[in-house]
């Protein structure tokens, strides 16, 4: 590696940048200020203010939790439970409303502190949901958990029904866990306890799970990993200043609003941004199915007529033929001329490229500019970390193995690889801080473009170098003379630790809003810029 080419690379790049000399010095200073506060930094190993917790550690979390508030109460555990899935799983909230007002709050949840009815006798009742005449279940000798409630529901119910009842009810989600009786004047819940007596086996085992989602998705502190499968949770601590977060999975995400991990940009903006996906991806649809170009000046046009000759509107003026784009006065003048026989047209066959390319309004152009460099770089993520994989299960056995070089060795390599994921990450979301960067800050934009386009630059070498000049010591039979693997070693390394310093300076940058550009030149700026445009 050049080492005297990438240490001077901004350097050479400002000649590049734009602008008269004294600008071009403000940047200058711009960015030597960045590097004189940030260049030793490496990327930030951020003190970990959260916690991955298994689904077995959250239950027995909960039971906890139940039991302790169980034994301060001293009531059943069941009627704990419904307590605090009716309070958020908050013990606290419970403490304070059962010791304000016990009676509201039983009456709220509906927990029943007397038996509704004696004991049921040996007299047929009639099913209150199926309406056949039994004997009551509660008579037959069973192994069941009593409760007031049980004794209740089996006095005016068949056994069947109530189960019916139950695994509909479980079977419709998570409601089940407040489920009242089947009776329309009665109030009661359904616990726990009744749902182990009563239920059939699967349907005990959807409720336990019901029950330990609803303490991770009650609770303001957990949050499930969003990742397809994941069954881990991550507990957060309130307070701190960063959501970015990594499951055991391997998937980072933010833990504020569960998108992706989205560096320098914060979760309102992102919701923007996929909300702007969405109605830019229908506004495309919509002209691509309901307009179609003039073919003089190329402005969408929506056909509101019903023959095919079309006006375009002044000052065009245009006359042509919807079907086939031709000019009309060709179709009334040339009866070769005709739309029903199929051509191939290279009109025709690039109409869609036309639409798509050329009746575009400048925001829509503007947003399809970040949307791709945007999906290209998350692209890039994937493919990286399906590299850093490779790397991890095959080609470092092989380096290993060709290179006599021990695993310790080789960790330049994973480095330059992980460097890569992350700095991928952070520029696909600097693209989305562009798009929003008001306009008409025209310093503050440029300053942006400048450090982004140094950032981008300097990875796109620490890639290529990753990617392709590794392939030469992988291969069966290398070359004549063999390359030296210690050079190779060195421009990697070096181009790791740049990456890194550029990377850092651009999230520095982005988290202070780009404050290190002067407000007074970022007013010169704008007014330059209206002069040069009053000039032309």
């Amino acid at each position: 590696m050049d080492s005297n080419d990438d240490t001077h690379h901004h350097d050479q790049s400002l000649d590049s940048f734009g602008g008269d000399s004294a600008e071009q010095n403000n940047f200058d200073h711009l960015y030597d200020d960045l590097i004189d506060k940030y260049m030793t930094l490496s990327l930030r190993q951020e003190e970990k203010n959260y916690n991955v917790i298994e689904e077995a550690d959250i239950r027995i979390r909960q039971e906890e939790d139940i039991t302790t508030l169980a034994t301060i109460l001293s009531i059943p555990r069941a009627a704990a439970s419904i307590l605090l899935q009716y309070y958020h799983w908050s013990a606290t909230n419970v403490h304070d409303a059962w010791f304000t007002d016990e009676n509201s709050v039983r009456k709220a949840v509906g927990l029943l502190e007397e038996p509704i009815v004696e004991y049921p006798n040996t007299n047929k009742v009639t099913c209150d949901i199926c309406f056949e005449i039994e004997l009551p279940f509660a008579t037959i000798s069973f192994n069941f958990l009593w409760s007031p409630f049980l004794s209740y529901l089996l006095e005016r119910f068949v056994l069947m029904s109530i189960q019916t009842y139950i695994k509909v009810s479980i079977g419709d989600g998570a409601g089940c866990l407040m489920l009242r009786c089947p009776y329309p004047t009665c109030i009661a819940v359904v616990d726990q306890d009744m749902i182990n007596s009563l239920a059939l086996k699967k349907d005990k085992k959807k409720y336990a799970q019901f029950l330990v989602r609803s303490y991770v998705e009650e609770n303001p502190k957990i949050k499930w990993c969003p990742a397809p499968g994941c069954k881990y949770a991550v507990e957060f601590v309130i307070g701190s200043e960063s959501y970015d977060v990594t499951c055991l999975c391997s998937h980072r995400f933010c833990w504020n609003c569960t998108e992706e991990s989205h560096p320098s940009v914060d979760c309102s903006t992102v919701a923007n941004w996929f909300s702007n996906v969405n109605y830019y991806f229908n506004s495309v649809n919509w002209i691509t199915r309901n307009t179609k170009p003039c073919p003089k000046c190329k402005v969408p046009i929506e056909k509101s007529v019903g023959c095919m000759r079309i006006m375009c509107r002044p000052p065009c003026n245009f006359i042509f033929c919807w079907t086939c784009l031709g000019k009309w006065s060709d179709h009334e003048n040339d009866h070769d001329i005709a739309c029903n026989s199929y051509k191939r047209d290279k009109q025709r066959v690039n109409h869609d490229d036309t639409v798509m390319k050329q009746t575009h309004d400048n925001s829509l152009e503007r947003y399809t500019h970040y949307h791709d460099r945007w999906a290209v770089n998350a692209m890039s993520r994937r493919k990286a970390l399906v590299d850093l994989h490779e790397l991890h299960t095959v080609n470092l056995q092989k380096l290993i193995v060709k290179q006599s070089q021990p695993e310790a060795h080789l960790k330049f390599i994973i480095d330059a690889w992980q460097q890569i994921v992350e700095c991928r990450r952070i520029l696909q979301w600097s693209y989305i801080y562009g798009f929003y960067l008001p306009y008409r800050e025209h310093a503050k934009r440029r300053f942006f473009e400048y450090l982004q386009g140094e950032a981008e630059s300097c990875l796109e070498r620490l890639h290529h170098c990753a990617e392709h000049d590794i392939q030469i010591f992988l291969r069966i039979v290398c070359p004549s003379p063999p390359p030296n693997f210690n050079d190779f070693r060195a421009k990697l390394a070096g181009l790791t630790s740049i990456t890194r310093n550029y990377f850092e300076n651009l999230v520095k940058a982005l988290e202070n809003n780009l404050s290190e550009v002067n407000p007074e030149s970022q007013g010169d700026c704008s007014k330059n810029t209206e002069d040069s445009a009053g000039d032309n």
